[in-house]
């Protein structure tokens, strides 16, 4: 893929941080309405691919290299299976959302007793962002190898 025209690259330099934005509204809010971490990954990594096919691919992997995305797959997943320990380390059980309501940790009991609080969902929402880093740099890495390795199967 060697990219397509102006216009195409300009449209999608425009919609893409609108596709971002939308993918990580997703991902943030996924503990309140349909959605997550998977959800928004996926669409997060649908604007990735878009700047793809734009631009193309030796562009992208110029700019973006598959070794970078390997390391934020592995920090999301590294990221969810810490969170899940925190329910161990406080003496419950694997996966405990703890910080509702907690008493193991005062500074999350002190805040915001009221509807306005925004620890209302415990681990959730972090775990959702870890999910959804896995996601992206997962399905981007995935899309970003096969575009680069049609490129060179195809000698352009």
């Amino acid at each position: 893929m060697s990219g397509m025209s102006k216009i195409v690259k300009t449209m999608t330099s425009v919609a893409f941080p609108l596709a971002m934005i939308y993918g990580l509204y997703i991902i943030a809010h996924g503990h309140l309405t349909p959605g997550g971490g998977f959800q928004g990954g996926a669409v997060v990594a649908s604007a990735c691919a878009m700047i793809l096919v734009s631009f193309g691919s030796v562009w992208t992997v110029r700019k973006i290299k598959e070794k970078n995305l390997s390391v934020l797959e592995s920090l999301g997943a590294i990221g969810f299976i810490g969170l899940g320990f925190f329910g161990l380390i406080f003496g419950s059980h694997f996966f405990k959302n703890i910080l509702v309501g907690s008493k193991n940790i005062p500074i999350f009991n002190e805040i915001g007793q009221g509807m306005s609080n925004i620890n209302t969902a415990g681990f959730i929402p972090l775990m959702n962002f870890a999910v959804g880093l896995k996601v992206i740099a997962g399905l981007f890495a995935i899309v970003l190898v096969m575009a680069y390795a049609t490129r060179l199967k195809e000698g352009k």
